[in-house]
């Protein structure tokens, strides 16, 4: 392949994938894309209603989703398209924003899908992937566990037939319960059926789009038993038509430019952490390479389309993404098939989801949320692996219900950074001991019975040498020394040093001084090929001396005793 024809592959992958298809593949990628269109359809109308924007702008943003990932992805099975969790986001951004009219609704939901696609889009360019990895998987965790609760809450009143006020999760609660004593008998009914169809579908028969079956369902119910005249509240017109082009209200956005920024910034963070780890596992299963920085690319534009075209934030859904590749998907066919699918219900069936029960969609979304977002495997995983991880998954859980979603996602990357920094400023240093009859030296925490030899400290940094953890270092050589009187040699096992900055070169520096003042030999053992050539160029190795830097911990100590 040509150098040009090599990148333009690389750009549009849909390119290489097009010149090298197997015929015996369509029957596969046919299938799999109209029994994931099935599925998504009624689930993206949940999510639509998450964000509180017109039902038919969540199909807008399928379609364009499916279309532009199969264009510019990597990944043959992924199936794009709007999720639970970027819908909470969403809607907690319009009520940061305290935007109330429909249209404002829609256009700054457009909006932030818009920058989200172009923060993707920075991502690509400058191949900044790892900033994904602020968020920690705890973090994350909690925050869509918190966000799914914060969106149940919401819905409640759909299936009651009730309104609450309220700044909060709590709040909202306790209005919620408090309008009890006006319900609709038939919304109730309507709602308790839907949940249990719903919830009893994925129990006992999990193939069955349960989805699918409860919108049709409520469609049937509502023109069998005529809702509308007993007070069922429906959801309202759904226009036939595809889709228009329009750049969403600049002067919206500037105008709650801070809140846009927050909430593209979490929209990014999520997207790509949910669609990167997805890719990634398909592409194992089925054996061929992704392009970490292409994906970036693809997420792009395909909220870079769904944002101008009246759409909403955009990802991988892992339910969908499954199903395709159960269904037999090979390649991004399969979801050009998906999105040409969604774009003809579009053209054909739209109306008929104008008399779909607010009930049903409200057990919709719930479903959607609580399988979808609702972990409570992982939650009992981190409980009993690192309790720590699951206190910080419930600190998020609280601030989300406390705060908000878009809260929720700040407090989520507040609390990953403090994790960071903790880890970082306070790494293990270990006092280690020779296991008897031996030449390997150990952590005596973990092996009390290893020797401590007399006179000669052994310690270990298990961590980089850096501005934030030199202090660290520096204060527990002063300890040792001071507490063991009659300590002659320090030998620093360097091993896990595999990170040395001019600061933490300046620190060693430091320590020679500290040992050389209190009558005590610094040795340095195992000492990396690029530590050493910074220590090299600080003239460490020089004024320590070649004979004091060791090839093992026992080497290091024999030569202390052997002085």
């Amino acid at each position: 392949m040509s150098e040009p024809q090599g990148r333009v592959t690389r750009l549009l992958p849909i390119v290489g994938w097009l010149r090298t298809y197997d015929r015996s593949w369509l029957r596969g990628d046919l299938i799999a894309g109209v029994t994931v269109a099935a599925l998504i359809v009624p689930k993206n109308l949940g999510y639509a209603g998450i964000a509180g924007i017109p039902l038919q702008n969540g199909l807008y943003a399928a379609a364009a989703a499916a279309l532009l990932y199969a264009v510019f992805g990597t990944c043959r099975q992924i199936s794009m398209g709007p999720s639970s969790g970027l819908a909470a986001v969403a809607a907690s951004a319009v009520a940061a924003a305290g935007l109330t009219s429909g249209g404002d609704v829609a256009a700054f939901v457009a909006g932030l899908t818009l920058a989200s696609g172009l923060l993707f889009l920075l991502l690509a360019v400058f191949k900044m992937g790892w900033v994904a990895q602020f968020l920690s998987r705890a973090v994350v965790t909690g925050f869509l566990f918190g966000a799914a609760i914060d969106v149940v809450i919401g819905e409640l009143p759909k299936l009651t037939g009730t309104d609450v006020t309220g700044s909060n999760s709590f709040q909202e609660l306790r209005s919620w319960l408090g309008s009890l004593g006006d319900t609709n008998t038939a919304t109730i009914v309507v709602g308790v059926v839907a949940l249990v169809v719903v919830f009893g579908l994925r129990s006992v028969a999990p193939n069955v789009p349960g989805a699918l079956v409860l919108v049709v369902g409520g469609l049937l119910a509502s023109y069998l038993f005529n809702l509308d005249d007993r007070g069922v509240a429906l959801v309202g017109d759904v226009p036939r038509g595809l889709p228009t082009f329009a750049i969403p209200d600049i002067s919206l956005m500037v105008d709650h430019a801070g809140t846009v920024a927050v909430a593209a910034v979490a929209l990014m963070l999520i997207g790509f952490s949910q669609t990167a780890g997805d890719a990634r596992a398909f592409a194992a299963k089925h054996r061929y390479q992704i392009d970490v920085d292409q994906e970036s690319l693809a997420q792009s534009a395909a909220n870079i389309g769904s944002g101008v075209l009246h759409g909403m934030p955009v990802s991988t859904s892992l339910s969908a993404s499954s199903l395709n590749d159960h269904s037999g998907a090979r390649t991004g066919l399969a979801s050009i098939t998906s999105g040409v699918t969604v774009l003809l219900t579009l053209l054909v069936l739209a109306p008929l989801f104008s008399q779909l029960p607010k009930p049903v969609l409200g057990a919709l979304i719930i479903e959607a949320v609580v399988m979808g977002m609702m972990n409570l495997p992982e939650m009992r995983r981190m409980y009993r692996v690192k309790r720590f991880d699951f206190w910080i998954a419930v600190a998020a859980i609280i601030g989300t219900l406390a705060f908000g979603v878009l809260a929720g996602v700040i407090i989520g990357i507040g609390l990953s950074l403090l994790w960071l920094v903790g880890v970082a400023t306070q790494p293990q240093m270990p006092t280690l001991g020779r296991e008897p009859g031996t030449q390997v030296f150990r952590d005596v925490l973990d092996n009390p019975d290893d020797e401590l030899v007399p006179g000669v400290v052994v310690v270990r940094l298990d961590g980089g040498l850096f501005f934030a953890t030199a202090d660290a270092l520096e204060d527990r050589v002063r300890t040792l020394i001071q507490a063991q009187p009659e300590t002659h040699g320090v030998v620093l096992d360097c091993e896990g040093i595999n990170f040395l900055d001019s600061q933490g070169s300046a620190t060693l520096d430091d320590l020679l001084v500290l040992c050389t003042q209190a009558g005590v030999e610094l040795r340095l053992a195992r000492v990396k090929p690029d530590v050493r050539a910074v220590l090299d160029r600080e003239g460490l190795v020089e004024r320590l001396g070649r004979d004091h830097l060791h090839g093992n911990v026992h080497r290091a100590v024999e030569a202390q005793l052997g002085r």
